[in-house]
């Protein structure tokens, strides 16, 4: 499968968000099955995907997009027949697979025998990197291993607010460092297996000082969310404050700078830091932005923010591969959904005016949205959970109308 010419529309799903079918065909539970979830909603049925992918392919014909992004499930590891016949169902259809080895649904065995914290569990991902590239490599169009690592470490092992739940700060660390090493090992396993365009899907934000003596919180909070997952993959090293941190053995840093064919960029919005007042052991307080519209999820809509995050990398890294906008969306419940198709209009022209190479919405329809259950509708398709009948939004006739133009 090649690439369409000239710049490339997608939507973005991942698996644990959309399959459902939880307990079918040898899939293993997941940290994410574990995890409790305000009011008790739960991705056992999702949106149903595993069992409806022939009706959700025939919505991406439709709406005709160039690429379809999905993720395997690392729990399903044992039996991946599923993915075998979705990606010839989006081939058939003229849609380029982009394949996410890894979206956040870590086995449950894997999490208790230590997780993204024990070295080990690199390696274990480059072994199921192997599994899926020997299966699919001949007909994925693009390749990406990890899945925003940032949302990983800071909100699974420093917070809490994702799953596993741990509540470490600053000792979630070597989580950072061990997600960039698989995410390296997966890279050469990739191409061991014939892969032909592997690259990343980070997730950036610009950090905006509060004040004139907020400056130093802001790259604090920058070169924890930003620089330590491209640093390494970029440029072969960490930033200096970090460094010291992160449990590295000689010739990783060659492992997690492997040549990348692209670089994709998930954002959704800016992110405002002050000082922290006293007693916090973080150098950086998060303040709201109130001066931007929001989304149902809260989060303000600032379209330039993306070609800030897009000019800030091509200013630290002069080698950047061509970028891809992986991810961008927002959460608007309404069929008549004027906002979301302003959202996407201010993005897609921040992507082309930053020069991306495509623009990847997220998302198809409306999911399991991690802590928020299923509160929070961020698709082009609204999907009635109770019934899994899927109604196209003003948004999706709007894409396909852009797309079309």
């Amino acid at each position: 499968m090649t690439l369409p010419d000239g710049f490339l529309w997608g939507v973005s799903t991942s698996a644990f968000q959309n399959e459902g079918a939880l307990r079918e065909d040898g899939r293993v539970p997941s940290v994410w099955d574990a995890f409790p979830v305000a009011g008790g909603d739960t991705a056992e049925v999702a949106c149903d995907h595993y069992h409806r992918h022939a009706e959700d392919v025939a919505l991406l014909r439709e709406l005709g997009v160039g690429a379809y992004r999905f993720s395997v499930a690392w729990p399903r590891a044992a039996q991946l027949g599923f993915y075998d016949r979705l990606v010839d169902s989006l081939l058939d259809a003229g849609i380029a697979p982009v394949a996410t080895l890894y979206h956040w649904d870590t086995p449950l065995a894997v999490e208790q025998q230590g997780g993204w914290l024990d070295r080990d569990t690199a390696h274990r991902f480059a072994e199921y990197a192997s599994v899926v590239g020997d299966l699919l490599a001949d007909r994925v169009a693009l390749w990406i291993p990890v899945n925003e690592p940032a949302m990983v470490t800071l909100q699974g092992y420093g917070t809490g607010e994702h799953a596993p739940g741990r509540t470490l700060l600053y000792d979630a660390l070597p989580v950072a460092h061990h997600l960039n090493l698989a995410h390296g090992l997966a890279v050469r396993a990739l191409r061991a297996a014939g892969a032909r365009a592997v690259g990343t899907a980070n997730n950036h934000t610009p950090a905006w000082p509060a004040g004139p003596d907020d400056v130093e919180a802001a790259a604090a909070y920058s070169a924890l969310h930003n620089h330590l997952f491209a640093d390494p993959l970029l440029r072969g090293d960490y930033p200096a404050e970090l460094s010291d941190r992160l449990p590295l053995v000689d010739g990783d840093l060659a492992i997690t700078s492997e040549p990348l064919d692209f670089y994709g960029v998930n954002y959704y919005n800016p992110t405002r830091l002050r000082a922290p007042s006293e007693g916090n052991p973080l150098p950086f307080e998060l303040v709201d932005i109130t001066e931007y519209p929001r989304t149902d999820f809260g989060w303000p809509v600032v379209p330039s923010g993306l070609g800030e995050v897009v000019a800030d990398l091509r200013d630290r890294y002069p080698d950047l591969p061509p970028v891809y906008v992986t991810e961008s969306g927002c959460s608007c419940a309404d069929l008549d959904d004027q906002d979301r198709i302003a959202y996407l209009d201010g993005h897609i022209a921040a992507a082309e005016q930053a020069g991306a190479r495509g623009f990847f919405t997220w998302t198809l329809m409306d999911n399991f949205e991690w802590e928020a259950g299923y509160s929070q509708r961020f698709g082009l398709v609204h999907v009635d959970h109770a019934t899994q009948r899927r109604t196209p939004r003003s948004s999706f006739a709007w894409y396909r109308d852009r797309i079309r133009r």
